[in-house]
């Protein structure tokens, strides 16, 4: 993947996550996003990638938290203040029972 590429990803992940800020639920969310297929292979390769997101911010968190006494659920709640518009997309899409293993397009994010 290209600097280009990368750069572009994360331009669309951007532009959901505000979208999503405004409303979670838009059957809008992901219209006009170019490169959209070409680079996510579709939605489902954006909802992995915002999902891996959310796992990584998660586990650095928990990694940290844990150390100083603070329980998994303290950091999830934590997390999911810090980023709202993350988690109302994670939910509003049930990626956590939707997808039962990590996709290795998401991974790229």
């Amino acid at each position: 993947m290209s600097w280009e590429d990368l750069h572009a990803r994360t331009d669309i992940l951007h532009t959901v996550l505000d979208r999503a800020a405004r409303n979670p639920a838009d059957t809008k969310l992901f219209d006009d996003l170019p490169e959209l297929d070409r680079l996510f292979g579709g939605r489902d390769g954006l909802l992995l990638a915002l999902r891996h997101r959310w796992q990584n911010h998660l586990t650095v968190k928990l990694d940290h938290a844990l150390a100083q006494g603070k329980s998994a659920v303290e950091v999830y709640l934590e997390l999911a203040t810090e980023q709202p518009a993350l988690r109302a997309v994670l939910d509003t899409y049930d990626t956590d029972h939707r997808y039962s293993r990590p996709h290795p397009r998401a991974m790229a994010s």
